[in-house]
């Protein structure tokens, strides 16, 4: 058998109704959506969910149980080549990466990831540290402060 011998099976290549192409194919003049009404007009139809007015069914039924992202903490992910902004020697904190605009939002603390590479000697302070990154910030005669 060779690639070419290849076809697709009786009816799997079927070919697509054309709507509203005259009254001989059944599908004409209104094109299957019947006379009037919304759903026959263009862009008409309802929203998924919607029951005619009627309280919709996601909202009858009683909302329950436990959620936890209105109390989950939020951090901010930076990389380690994003604190090359700073210069050598400096003590590097959540304020001053607000002001150099690496965080730009109110977070409930701060994640260090290895991405990229270090050339400064910084001591850094952050609610968390990849392995890499820590390694990648003590190699370059920096300090890492978990806070």
């Amino acid at each position: 058998m060779r690639l070419q011998d290849l076809s697709s099976p009786a009816g799997a290549a079927k070919q697509p109704k054309r709507k509203g192409r005259g009254q001989g194919t059944g599908n004409g003049k209104t094109a299957g959506r019947g006379h009037k009404g919304q759903k026959a007009r263009a862009g008409g139809g309802v929203r998924p969910g919607f029951e005619g007015g009627q309280m919709p069914m996601y909202r009858r039924v009683p909302k329950r149980g436990f959620n936890n992202k209105i109390f989950a903490k939020v951090f901010a992910h930076i990389n380690v080549e994003d604190l090359n902004v700073f210069e050598d020697g400096l003590a590097v904190g959540y304020d001053q990466l607000r002001e150099k605009g690496l965080v730009n939002k109110r977070y409930d603390g701060v994640v260090i990831l290895g991405g990229g590479d270090l050339s400064r000697r910084l001591t850094v302070s952050a609610a968390r540290f990849s392995k890499a990154a820590a390694e990648k910030i003590e190699a370059a005669g920096g300090q890492i402060e978990v806070v």
